[in-house]
């Protein structure tokens, strides 16, 4: 008889005794008196110039968003593993005054810096001169702000529009079942099918998915639609010009580095079309492949436990310093991580900071190296907590761009040594899952840049339908995955979490932290000699400067389209490898 082994999940209860515990309902209390006293801190200082003033204000801001994080943190460990749980659900609800007061006193700290002499606070403070490069964007942000009534109603009614329709997109998609051969399961346990040995399985489980998205798609699409048309009226009232015109600035970069980072991927399309037949071949398929097939196992991995994945990631990471390997070591000891997929978890996986150098992380385990892949990204973003522990809660506001950088770099660290400690079938296996990683960045990423782009254009007319989701979906996944596939993914628009969330375009930086790795990788390959002290001072630093002026520290020109070229090329030269081993 086979014993099942329950996989590990989270363990929060070092934070607080439980979600309905007397210990969190105080401190929920704590931080909703806190944020009422920094409200009045603002109303006595924010008509002053006084850098006392402005001190006492900026310490109470960074230690109030450091305790509400820790809260936001411990709910959504309950909410997003059992989106029934009815305590952690009225938890949130409960937090979310708090959250739009304090997006309210964000929204005043911009508006305050936009009035003052920054030159002579940053003169006469010493504190604000550790968050000079934080309250240089205010300043530019504040050109963009309404009006404080407007700032403040915008505010109020964010809990009843893009945060409302983002909860309900969550809660209902990780209750969707499906009917499969006789069973109802979670919508995240037939995606995982994609991953299945048998063709059919992998077929059928396709066909189940979109009959799933299908009966379930009004509400999605409603969601989508009320989301994006919020996005849109923001930038416009804020005079962005175009919600991609503020997502930029919001991620550290600028148009150029954009452009160039799009037309290097595009260029390399064609590279990847030859992987995506190689492996068709491989499959059996004369032609191009199936959607069913995009992620179907080919080669021979031996099998990944959890246990030999944990090993295996802990292993890689000491040998490239011990200060990662620890990290690795300390999240498994202390239960950081939620692993196996089970019905009212949401799908995906994702890494929460709670407090200083910790963090939680979330993933939906499959016995395959893509997931061991994952583990070691995830990881990756609490090694980035790490590195950023000691700075303040505004030092820590990292964009999209960088936030990716720590969590591929460590996924390209396991990787190599997977492809380097391999040969034949299982190097076959190992690269697979490596180059399919790389193709969702660049190709599929780009698709749903696209996608996002065109929502974005059409919804500035009128409400769009889920049939024409679909079809710009569709159009999208053309035009850049072309004849490498057969068939497609027209509700690949209900799949991904990302545009529901409250930031735009969360997209594109995935792309910019996997070719951004590749080239940091290869700085570390050639120059290992101190790389690690500035590497760790970079993710330190994430913070405190745009991506450019990061790059540059390692000879990087993110504006040029040769620098995204030649990380691309590293895949091209695994793509190359594949196909050998292919015809072998």
């Amino acid at each position: 008889m086979s014993v099942v082994v329950e996989m590990p999940k989270w363990d929060v209860s070092c934070y607080f005794p439980g979600i309905g515990s007397e210990e969190f309902s105080n401190e929920m209390s704590a931080i909703k008196a806190e944020a009422f006293r920094l409200e009045a801190l603002f109303d006595r200082y924010a008509e002053t110039e006084s850098s006392e003033g402005f001190e006492e204000v900026l310490g109470a801001f960074n230690a109030l968003s450091d305790r509400a994080k820790l809260a936001r943190s411990y709910i959504h460990a309950f909410v997003s593993t059992d989106s029934k749980d009815e305590t952690a659900l009225a938890r949130q609800s409960e937090m979310q005054p708090v959250a739009i007061l304090m997006n309210k006193l964000g929204t005043r700290l911009t508006a305050w810096v936009g009035r003052i002499d920054l030159a002579s606070l940053l003169a006469s403070s010493e504190l604000a001169l550790e968050h000079e490069f934080a309250l240089q964007r205010m300043k530019t942000y504040s050109a963009h702000l309404m009006s404080p009534d407007e700032e403040a109603l915008a505010s109020d009614l964010s809990d009843a529009g893009t945060s409302a329709w983002s909860r309900l997109y969550s809660n209902f998609t990780s209750q969707v079942s499906v009917s499969f051969r006789g069973e109802s399961l979670p919508i995240a346990a037939v995606r995982n099918l994609a991953f299945d040995p048998s063709s059919d399985v992998r077929r059928e489980a396709y066909d189940a998915e979109l009959a799933a998205w299908t009966s379930n798609e009004l509400p999605i699409a409603a969601a989508m639609n009320a989301i994006k048309y919020e996005s849109n009226l923001l930038a416009k009232k804020r005079g962005w010009g175009t919600v991609l015109d503020e997502a930029i600035f919001s991620t550290n970069i600028d148009r150029e580095t954009l452009d160039a980072m799009l037309e290097a991927s595009r260029d390399a399309f064609p590279v990847f079309r030859r992987y995506l037949k190689a492996k068709s071949r491989l499959l059996g398929n004369p032609g191009s492949l199936p959607w069913s097939d995009l992620f179907a196992p080919v080669g021979a991995e031996g099998g990944w436990s959890y246990e030999k994945a944990q090993a295996f990631v802990e292993e890689g990471f000491r040998a490239y310093s011990d200060k990662m390997g620890d990290l690795a070591a300390r999240s498994f000891a202390e239960n950081w991580i939620d692993v196996s997929p089970r019905a009212g978890k949401r799908d995906g996986a994702f890494c929460m900071g709670t407090r200083l150098d910790e963090s939680r992380i979330l993933m939906n385990y499959k016995e395959a190296f893509g997931s061991v892949a994952t583990l070691a990204h995830e990881l990756g973003h609490a090694y980035h907590n790490v590195c950023l522990a000691e700075r303040t809660a505004l030092q820590s506001q990292t964009p999209m761009t960088l936030a990716e950088t720590a969590s591929i770099f460590c996924e390209t660290v396991i990787k190599r040594r997977a492809i380097a400690a391999t040969s034949g079938q299982e190097q076959l296996a190992i690269l697979e899952a490596s180059i399919q990683g790389a193709c969702q960045t660049a190709v599929d990423i780009t698709s749903r840049y696209l996608f996002e782009r065109g929502v974005y254009e059409r919804r500035a007319e009128r409400e769009l339908s889920a049939r024409e989701f679909c079809g710009l979906m569709s159009d999208a996944q053309t035009e850049t995955y072309g004849d490498g596939l057969s068939t497609y993914h027209p509700y690949m628009w209900s799949v991904k979490p990302h545009y529901y969330a409250w930031r735009p375009f969360y997209n594109y930086p995935y792309m910019f932290g996997l070719l951004f790795s590749l080239g940091l990788y290869a700085v570390y390959e050639a120059e290992p000699a101190g790389f690690h002290e500035r590497y760790d001072d970079l993710l330190s630093s994430t913070g405190l400067a745009d991506a450019a002026a990061l790059a540059d520290r390692f000879g990087i020109d993110t504006r040029k389209k040769e620098f995204w070229a030649a990380s691309l090329r590293v895949v091209e030269a695994d793509i190359a490898l594949f196909e050998g081993l292919a015809k072998s």
